[in-house]
């Protein structure tokens, strides 16, 4: 199988490339830079250089690959709007150019944040929620199974961790807690985040383009939820800093995501595609020493 990957050579698309290729796939990824390509010939795929802005470029891809992974997004605060119009435009013209092939598109999304209750594959994005900024390319993607598309989405839950994340929300934190002097949480720390290892994320996107159903949602959970002081009581364990809890405006755009208790379950995606997550928890990780050390 010829599997087309937009953000191929990034945390995620590094690791499902490993595993298709591990199989015999053949795997084609875009790449926006000459170093982002060599990244992705080292791992044994082919590598086409452009960006999300190259819609010809990226269509013609994706009509060429019998299977897509779209995992590329540009993070631009200053322009997030106008990269969102761009990514839904594109997902309409690949619906186009794919409409009746029953080829599988499958994308990267976030799970819901519903505020202290669990959240299910069955519930929607808020808009305006912080974890609904894409909710709209969601809605385009799923959108392509009314064409004839096997498109599907799988949502990615606040942390996708695992040695080598230099990127993600929990390095992030971690830098923060650096610049604060704290190892910072908000209120008293049983607010939770769920949480995936990156194997298993990359398993479940290996999964979801081999057999999810047309118009289905996943969800890369491994666990439910990871109470915040207990990643605090960890990295002040790893860095020395003093485990505390701050106000939420201390946190700039972190603070709501910090805050905000925001579990998600799994249950439905391990019956629907197979999947059964096996690595290490974030505390392990994080005991690990991949974030702090």
């Amino acid at each position: 199988m010829r599997v087309f990957i937009t953000g191929a050579s990034g945390w995620i698309g590094t690791a499902l490339t490993r595993e298709l290729i591990a199989v015999g796939h053949d795997v084609v990824g875009l790449a926006r830079s000459d170093a982002s390509a060599d990244k992705i010939r080292a791992l044994g795929g082919t590598a086409i250089l452009g960006d999300m802005s190259d819609h010809d470029l990226i269509v013609a891809a994706a009509v060429r690959a019998d299977a897509t992974a779209h995992l590329a997004f540009t993070l631009d605060f200053t322009e997030f709007d106008e990269t969102v119009d761009n990514e839904v435009a594109l997902v309409g013209k690949i619906g186009t150019a794919l409409a009746g092939s029953g080829k599988a598109f499958i994308a990267a999304s976030g799970t819901p944040i519903l505020l202290g209750r669990v959240a299910t594959e069955d519930d929607p994005l808020d808009p305006a929620g912080p974890a609904g900024a894409r909710a709209r390319t969601a809605d385009a993607v799923l959108a392509l199974a009314e064409q004839g598309i096997r498109a599907a989405l799988v949502r990615m839950p606040r942390t996708v961790h695992g040695e080598g994340d230099r990127n993600g929300l929990i390095a992030a934190l971690v830098g923060l807690d650096r610049q604060l002097g704290v190892a910072a949480y908000v209120g008293d720390g049983s607010n939770r985040w769920p949480a995936v290892h990156i194997t298993d994320a990359a398993r479940l996107f290996f999964l979801a383009i081999e057999r999810a159903p047309a118009g289905s949602v996943l969800h890369a959970v491994g666990e439910e939820g990871v109470a915040m002081r207990d990643v605090a009581a960890v990295v002040s364990a790893k860095t020395g800093l003093r485990a505390a809890a701050v106000d939420a405006e201390q946190l700039g755009v972190f603070g709501a995501l910090l805050g905000g208790d925001q579990p998600a379950s799994a249950t439905l995606t391990r019956g629907l595609v197979g999947w059964d997550p096996i690595g290490p928890s974030l505390v392990e990780d994080l005991e690990a020493g991949y974030y702090t050390d």
